[in-house]
């Protein structure tokens, strides 16, 4: 049986993994952070909503060299990981293989693409949340729904991400979806990390909550100029419904500015701005707000070099 490769240590990809391994399928991890993949070898531990722990095995791999030939990839590293990411699968994939990525905000796809070739990849959108408990160890945050792109290689690894529970759509363009969960990153990630507020405490501060409906149509109003409709009628509605059910989640970019590692606030706000440049369009809150999380990433000590989901 082909194994499923997945690259990336962190929340996402320890509970793909997991998963994905408990349904069955043969599963590689590739990662290089060093205790999450000690954990790992103990197997892939998750936490389902109701409390209950599950572990499954699988097999894990420091680079790509102890990949084997991989004919599937789930990408869900950090935004500023895929270049590194791009290099491994290039090594490892097999010629007729296919890497979807599931990562956050714009550009993935098209780095993947460069490295692989465009035929070996396809975009993916996914709102599961997940937080990591300890390394190894995923704890489900929202179940979340899953789309990916029609591709003809796909239906093996649809097959297993069915199997493994996923609520997954195969569509022929998800590009509404991709910037439908650009929008709510937007309005909410970089005001937590900005404002050190867990996400419902952006709905209980007024000039915050301000600033996301600001971020939010701005975003929507980008998305509308590309020509790109969205899965919402109203993206205040949509960011703020989000916040909501994820009161008391630490955002992803909360926890890198915490830390001192490096945010995906570039390929978020920081895509917006781009797409907005492009098509003639003004961005000036996300442009704001992509300079303030810069700034407050760079007054933050790094912390080691060794961090999920890192790839060699």
């Amino acid at each position: 049986m082909d194994e499923i490769l997945v690259v990336g240590s962190g929340a996402l990809g320890t509970l793909f993994a997991a998963r994905l391994a408990e349904a069955g399928a043969g599963v590689a991890l590739l990662g290089s952070w060093p205790e999450g993949l000690d954990a790992l070898r103990d197997g892939a531990r998750w936490v389902d909503s109701a409390g209950t722990p599950h572990t499954a095995q699988v097999r894990v791999a420091r680079n790509a060299g102890e990949c084997g030939r991989p004919r599937h990839a789930l990408v869900l590293v950090k935004s500023w990981q895929t270049e590194s990411s791009a290099r491994a699968l290039a090594r490892c994939l097999a010629g007729d293989g296919l890497a979807v990525t599931l990562q956050n905000g714009l550009g993935n796809r098209e780095i993947l693409a460069q490295g692989c070739g465009a035929e070996r990849v396809a975009q993916g959108v996914t709102t599961t949340g997940a937080a990591l408990i300890e390394p190894g160890i995923a704890r489900l945050g929202g179940e979340g729904t899953l789309a990916i792109e029609q591709h003809p290689r796909l239906a093996p690894l649809a097959g297993w991400l069915r199997r493994a529970g996923f609520d997954l759509q195969v569509m022929a363009d998800v590009r509404s979806l991709a910037w439908g969960k650009l929008v709510v990153n937007c309005a909410i990630n970089p005001l937590t990390a900005l404002l050190d507020l867990p996400n419902g405490g952006l709905l209980d501060c007024p000039p915050a909550r301000r600033l996301m409906a600001e971020l939010a149509q701005e975003t929507a109003g980008v998305a509308t100029g590309l020509g790109i409709g969205l899965p919402f009628g109203d993206p205040v509605e949509a960011a703020e419904a989000v916040a909501r059910r994820t009161a008391r989640n630490v955002s992803s970019m909360l926890q890198d500015v915490r830390r001192g590692a490096p945010t995906e606030i570039e390929s978020i706000c920081g895509a917006v701005v781009r797409a907005a440049q492009e098509a003639g369009l003004a961005a000036p809150a996300n442009r704001l707000v992509l300079e303030l999380v810069r700034a407050r990433a760079a007054s933050v000590r790094p912390a080691s070099p060794s961090l999920p989901g890192m790839v060699r």
